[in-house]
């Protein structure tokens, strides 16, 4: 039988598993980046939830996906032109429960929202806000007249 032994490759001088790249720390002087400019924000959205906003000609919706969470735990607002979102999800660990609340706040511009009809589902984990426009709102089709 015959040793051999196995010696580690080199790259760049360096053990190949090792070896500096430029890219070597850039996640996390970006991350520092961003926690400087942004300052508590990025803090703070730890307790935030991600959200769809999308459009239609007739409405405007806004989507979130929060499975675990009880009806009776949401909360939909619309103040002055700010849409507020919260949620409360409870877990059961052992004997003991933990409570983790999301909050969410989108502004709308209430000239184009008709506040009063605002409505809101909740379906298979999933919050569906509807803001139906007001009809000065709404895309209008203008036919040009040819002379």
């Amino acid at each position: 039988m015959r040793l051999i032994r196995y010696t580690t490759p080199l790259l760049n001088g360096y053990p190949a598993g090792l070896a500096r790249s430029p890219w070597t720390g850039l996640e996390a002087q970006m991350d520092r980046l961003f926690e400087a400019a942004l300052g508590d924000t990025v803090a703070a959205s730890a307790e935030r939830f991600p959200v769809d906003l999308y459009e239609d000609a007739t409405a405007s919706y806004v989507r979130a996906e929060l499975p675990g969470v009880a009806r009776a735990d949401l909360g939909v607002e619309l103040v002055e032109g700010t849409l507020h979102l919260s949620a409360k999800r409870t877990h059961q660990i052992g004997d003991r429960s933990e409570t983790i609340e999301f909050r969410r706040s989108i502004t709308v511009p209430e000239t184009t929202v008709q506040s009063d009809k605002v409505s809101a589902a909740y379906e298979n984990g999933v919050l569906t806000v509807t803001l139906p426009k007001r009809e000065e709102a709404k895309p209008r089709k203008i036919s040009v007249a040819v002379a």
